[in-house]
C-alpha cells in the first residue's frame, strides 16, 4: 500500500505526503459530514461502505475513509479527496471483514489535514481497536479537550513527532478508548455520550460490533436499514437505497445502538429533546432522502409553492439555480402559473479539487459552474429561484451574467429565510460579519426586515428579492416548529454555546498549541456569532 494510509490496529497511522487543502467554494453554505456503518457477515462490507459513502458524497468532499474488522483486527484506510479518488478496487479488495464504518468529511472543527480525516482510530489499553466516524459538531470541545489532555490522551504532537489530529471527533474517540480500559465499549459509550454537548451522529466499531449514536436533540439525521444478511446505519435514507437496504426506522435522539451476532440492542443515554436541523430540508440532504417521514424533495417543492404565494411577481419564466434550487423552482412555477424553464446549464464535473486553478481561471468564478442558455433567457423577465443567500457573491455574479445574456428583469426568490447567524452544530457557514443578511446597518444598529431585504437586493443587483418566511418554510417540512432548529435564521440556539474563546473551527488547535484565552478570542473574532459585525 502507499502512504495513503492502510493501517492495522495501530495508534499511529501513516501520514500522507502533504497537508493538501482543496479548493472550496466560499460563497455557499458548506456541508458537514456523512457517516455510514454496516454489520453483515458474508457480505463485502468494504464495498458496501464505499457505495454508501458515494451516496453521501454531497455531505463532505474534503476527505473519505473506511474502517473494517474481521473479528481479529481493525484496518483503516483514509485520505484527503473524494470517495472515488481515495478508494479503488485494489484497496477495497484488501479490506475483508464483517463490520465496517465509513466517513466523508467537511471540516467544522479542525483543519483540512490527513490527520483529521476519519474514521478516527484509537487502541484501548487492553489492545482492542476502536474506529469512529462523526457527523455534527460539539460545542464543549474545549472542556472535553482539557479532560483528555489531563489524562495524557491528546497533544499537539504524536510520540514520533508527527502532527496530531485536532478535531472534536479525535477528542471523543480518545476519551471513549480510555473509558473502555476497564469496561466494554458499550459501557464506555453509555458513560461518555451524556457528557457530549452539541450535534453528533456517530458510527463506531471494534473488532466485532457496530455501534451508532445520535445526540439528544437529533440535530443531524441518522437511520437504520436492514440487509438480507445484516444491518446498515447511514446519515440519509438515500444511502440505504443505494446499497439495497430497506429502511427500518430513524435512530432516536439520545439513543445508542449496538449491532452484533446477537442482533440489535437499543440503549438510552439521554432523554430526547428533538431539534432537527431545518436546513437539511432546504439544502443539505439529498432530495431523494426522507427525514422524519417527510420527503426532502416534496418539502422543497412545497417551499417553492408557498414562496410563490408569499412573493408573486409578473414575469415570463421561472428558472432554478441548479441543482439545489430546482425543486423549489418547480414548486414556484406550479404555484404562480409562470412557466418553468432551464435557463442555466451546470457543469457537473466542477467541484472541489486538489488542483489549484490559476488566477485567470479563478476570475471566471461562477462561469466555471454555470452558463446561461442565451436563447432561452434573452428578452425575458426572469424569476430566479435559489436555496439560500450566504455572502451574496454567487448571486451577484449570476445576476451580472444573466443581464449580459439579455435578461430584461431578474427577480430573485429564495427558498429559505435570510441566513443571519452562523451554525455551530455542523454546517460551516460564514462568520456573522460576512453574512450579507446579518441585519446590521452601517451604524451597527439592527435594520428592519424590509430595510435588510432592500440592502441585500441592492447588493446583489436584482430587480426584486423575496425570501420564504420562516413560518412558510417550517410548514413545508410538516414538522412542528418546536422540534426543529432554525438558529441560522433566528439566532435561537437550542444547545447553549460556550464562551467565545471556547468555540470556533480551530479552537482545539489553539488549545493544543498553548494559546491563552485572549489569543483564542482574537483568533475567533471573525467567526463569533455572539458579537455584532
Amino acid at each position: 500500500m502507499t502512504n495513503a494510509d492502510l493501517s492495522v490496529d495501530s495508534p499511529n497511522l501513516l501520514l500522507s505526503e502533504s497537508a493538501r487543502t482543496p479548493d472550496q467554494d466560499e460563497n455557499e453554505p458548506r456541508e458537514e459530514c456523512g457517516v455510514f456503518g454496516v454489520w453483515a457477515p458474508g457480505e463485502d462490507v468494504a464495498k458496501l461502505t464505499y457505495y454508501g459513502l458515494y451516496a453521501l458524497q454531497h455531505r463532505g468532499q474534503e476527505a473519505a475513509g473506511i474502517a473494517v474488522a474481521d473479528g481479529q483486527q481493525v484496518l483503516v484506510f483514509k485520505d484527503l479527496g473524494l470517495v472515488s479518488q481515495v478508494f479503488d478496487e485494489q484497496t477495497l479488495a484488501a479490506m475483508p471483514g464483517h463490520v465496517a464504518v465509513g466517513h466523508c468529511r467537511y471540516s467544522t472543527t479542525g483543519s483540512t489535514t490527513w490527520e483529521n480525516a476519519q474514521p478516527i482510530f484509537r487502541t484501548t489499553a487492553v489492545g482492542t481497536g476502536l474506529a469512529l466516524g462523526h457527523n455534527g459538531n460539539l460545542v464543549n470541545t474545549a472542556e472535553l479537550a482539557a479532560r483528555a489532555r489531563e489524562l495524557g490522551l491528546i497533544s499537539n504532537r504524536l510520540p514520533n513527532g508527527a502532527i496530531a489530529a485536532t478535531s472534536d471527533s479525535d477528542v471523543m474517540t480518545a476519551l471513549l478508548a480510555h473509558a473502555a480500559t476497564d469496561k466494554s465499549i458499550e459501557q464506555a459509550a453509555m458513560e461518555l455520550l451524556p457528557s457530549l454537548r452539541g450535534a453528533f451522529c456517530l458510527t463506531f466499531m471494534d473488532e466485532h460490533t457496530l455501534y451508532a449514536a445520535r445526540d439528544p436533540h437529533g440535530v443531524r439525521p441518522l437511520c437504520l436499514g436492514r440487509l438480507d444478511r445484516g444491518w446498515v446505519v447511514a446519515s440519509e435514507t438515500a444511502a440505504l437505497d443505494i446499497v439495497g437496504a430497506s429502511f427500518v426506522r430513524e435512530i432516536e435522539p439520545g439513543e445508542l445502538l449496538a449491532i452484533d451476532a446477537d442482533g440489535v440492542r437499543s440503549l438510552r443515554f439521554a432523554n430526547p429533546e428533538p431539534k432537527g436541523c431545518v436546513f437539511e430540508y432546504v439544502y443539505l440532504a439529498r432530495p431523494d432522502s426522507t427525514i422524519s417521514g417527510r420527503s426532502v424533495h416534496a418539502t422543497r417543492v412545497d417551499i417553492g409553492r408557498r414562496l410563490a404565494l408569499e412573493h408573486p411577481v409578473d414575469a415570463d419564466l421561472v428558472i432554478p439555480v441548479p441543482e439545489s434550487g430546482t425543486p423549489a423552482a418547480v414548486g414556484y412555477a406550479q404555484g404562480s402559473g409562470v412557466p418553468y424553464g432551464q435557463g442555466l446549464m451546470k457543469n457537473a464535473y466542477v467541484g472541489r479539487t486538489f488542483i489549484q486553478p490559476s488566477q485567470t481561471i479563478r476570475q471566471l468564478g461562477i462561469r466555471l459552474k454555470l452558463n446561461p442558455l442565451r436563447e432561452v433567457i434573452r428578452g425575458k423577465r426572469l424569476i430566479v429561484v435559489d436555496d439560500s443567500i450566504v455572502r451574496g457573491n454567487t448571486q451577484r455574479a449570476l445576476i451580472r451574467m444573466l443581464r449580459e445574456a439579455g435578461a430584461l428583469e431578474i427577480h430573485v426568490r429564495i427558498a429559505s429565510p435570510p441566513v443571519k447567524w452562523p451554525c455551530f452544530y455542523g454546517i460551516d457557514f460564514a462568520s456573522r460579519a460576512e453574512l450579507v443578511a446579518n441585519g446590521a446597518g452601517p451604524d451597527g444598529a439592527e435594520d428592519s426586515f424590509d430595510d435588510m431585504v432592500e440592502n441585500v437586493r441592492r447588493s446583489i443587483g436584482a430587480d426584486s428579492l423575496g425570501y420564504i418566511s420562516r413560518e412558510g418554510m417550517i410548514a413545508a417540512t410538516e414538522q412542528p416548529a418546536s422540534r426543529l432548529c432554525s438558529a441560522c435564521f433566528d439566532g435561537n440556539y437550542p444547545i447553549p454555546l460556550p464562551t467565545e474563546a471556547a468555540i470556533g473551527k480551530n479552537v482545539l488547535e489553539g488549545i493544543l498549541s498553548g494559546k491563552s484565552e485572549s489569543e483564542l478570542l482574537s483568533d475567533n473574532a471573525n467567526a463569533s456569532a455572539l458579537s455584532r459585525p
